[in-house]
């Protein structure tokens, strides 16, 4: 399974992004257990509300930290999203 650009993203149902006081950090719940995020990836995961899709994301993460050239490492994150069933394409 790989991101196909042309659709939207959205966050699994089955699975939920929050902020962790405790640790300090976004993680990713399910009724298995916790995953730990890390900065980039809790921001990633947040634009993947259904409405983006691939474009969109890098577009808004590219203006919001100013920098450029994150197509890549974003598919590579989405990729990997995707097979764990973090996210979901329409």
């Amino acid at each position: 399974m790989t991101i196909n650009p042309s659709q939207t993203i959205c966050f699994s149902p089955l699975h939920r992004l929050q902020w962790e006081e405790t640790q300090q950090r976004h993680v990713i719940l399910y009724p298995e257990g916790m995953v730990e995020l890390n900065q980039s990836s809790a921001e990633i995961l947040k634009l993947c509300d259904g409405s983006r899709n691939l474009a969109a994301i890098v577009a808004e993460l590219e203006e919001t930290f100013a920098v450029s050239g994150l197509t890549n490492d974003i598919t590579n994150f989405l990729n990997v999203a995707l097979q764990n069933g973090w996210i979901q394409q329409a």
